[in-house]
């Protein structure tokens, strides 16, 4: 999940320096890489059972290591020689200690990967293909959500198993709707039915202080989304799509919301995020991931709320993320580590994951728990949106346009200054990050 966007000028300082530090992580990276993506042995997911190694798993969510743990005692049955210490670094940190280790050769054994720096380590030559696993049949990639198996491709070579995934719907609330008198949309719902919905909801709202909806900064959540639904994208070929029709029309889907008094302004939603609008009871329809459920459940809203289909601009579409679990291509324990790949991504091992609540598996028919979380609040929106989901946007340097883009919409979403010229010039400054990678 992105962050969201700081505060004027404290978080444009952040950003700059947050674009510094991701230039760095190329240079230290590119500086030290092994041998070339894709030239070494991938391994065929075939391990002696009775192999001896002590491994270490790194990962970033110490709410997950009790399912982790249970995913590993099933494996020792397989391989009871093979030790595995679970290595929790928190998230705010966990990239720097990664990027050092990647650059001393020094990375875990096994560890977990995000869409934003997954081509980094893969394009350095860190990372181990699938390719043996797949071809043994070990890991079958049908399993998986393409767009996902897609985000941790590189150059034609998969080096990445998704382990879970989260996709982007609008949570709505349905006691602000029978307060303002409006009717619940349809499902099958369009761009238009939500900016209407929107507005008429804000108007009769605007006593209470409340509002239809809330636009947001985030473009996992919102702008990305609506660039894709108007048949755009974002990054193509290594070159910025920013400055073509389809990603202004998607642009202005969230500041003709803004424009239209249905969503509160910029700096409202910079003072108070839109997730915070939506749980104070103030925004009626907040376009969120899968992941939200944590913040309503066991609240007193939580009978309230009701999960949407995003809504259809040219064609349906939502953003799909997930972490992967990856192998260090300079481990020396490379086939044990495989074989701890190969079992976290089985049926059962994701089943389990899923049973304890700890994700949203990826894995085909694993989810039910999932969709129990809520009963009432048709979670199933997510997961049938895997079907029309486009990867998240992502290349090699992910976090230098990410810092452009912080630094320039707000600048169209506030209204200072008009769509097409802040997107031709994120375009023409994104490019020149991507021309460096």
């Amino acid at each position: 999940m992105t962050a969201p966007t700081a505060r004027p000028g404290r978080g444009r300082r952040r950003a700059l320096l947050g674009l510094a530090a991701a230039a760095s992580a190329v240079a230290l990276l590119a500086g030290c890489s092994s041998p070339s993506a894709g030239s070494s042995d991938s391994g065929s997911g075939e391990v002696a059972k009775d192999t001896e190694a002590d491994l270490t798993y790194a990962v970033w969510d110490q709410n997950q290591v009790e399912a982790i743990e249970a995913n590993i005692e099933g494996f020792n049955e397989e391989y009871p020689n093979i030790d595995v210490n679970i290595d929790v670094t928190p998230y705010a940190n966990y990239f720097t200690k990664l990027q050092t280790q990647g650059s001393s050769n020094t990375l875990p054994d096994l560890f977990w990967m995000n869409g934003p720096n997954f081509q980094l380590y893969a394009g350095n030559g860190k990372l181990a293909p699938i390719t043996g696993e797949v071809e043994s049949g070990a890991i079958d990639p049908d399993n998986y959500s393409a767009a996902l198996n897609d985000l941790y491709t590189y150059d034609g070579v998969q080096y990445g198993v998704p382990k879970d995934f989260d996709t982007i719907g609008v949570w709505m609330n349905k006691a602000l709707f029978e307060q303002a008198d409006v009717p619940m949309p349809s499902k099958d719902w369009t761009w238009s039915e939500f900016q209407e919905t929107g507005a008429e909801l804000s108007e009769k709202l605007e006593s209470d202080g409340a509002y239809g909806a809330a636009a947001g900064m985030d473009g996992q959540t919102t702008y990305y989304d609506t660039i894709f639904q108007a048949g755009g994208s974002v990054v193509d070929d290594g070159k910025s799509e920013y400055d073509t029709k389809a990603a202004q029309e998607g642009i202005r889907f969230w500041t003709d919301l803004i424009d239209s008094g249905a969503s509160p302004t910029i700096k409202q939603l910079t003072d108070t995020t839109a997730d915070q609008w939506f749980t104070s009871g103030k925004v009626a329809m907040y376009q969120g991931g899968s992941w939200f459920r944590s913040a309503l459940i066991g609240t007193d809203m939580e009978d309230d709320v009701v999960v949407y289909p995003l809504p259809k601009g040219k064609q349906q579409a939502t953003v799909i993320h997930g972490v992967s679990n990856v192998v260090a291509e300079g481990s020396k324990n490379k086939a044990a580590a495989q074989a701890l790949q190969v079992y976290l991504a089985s049926k059962p091992a994701q089943q389990q994951q899923g049973d304890m609540g700890a994700i949203i598996p990826a894995h085909d028919g694993t989810q039910d728990a999932f969709t129990e979380t809520m009963p009432d609040a048709d979670l199933q929106v997510f997961l049938d949106a895997v079907d029309y989901a486009k990867p998240l946007p992502v290349s090699k340097n992910t976090a230098a346009w990410n810092t452009l883009e912080t630094n320039l919409l707000p600048n169209a979403f506030d209204g200072s200054q008009p769509v097409d010229e802040v997107t031709a010039r994120l375009a023409q400054e994104m490019d020149a990050a991507l021309a460096k990678e």
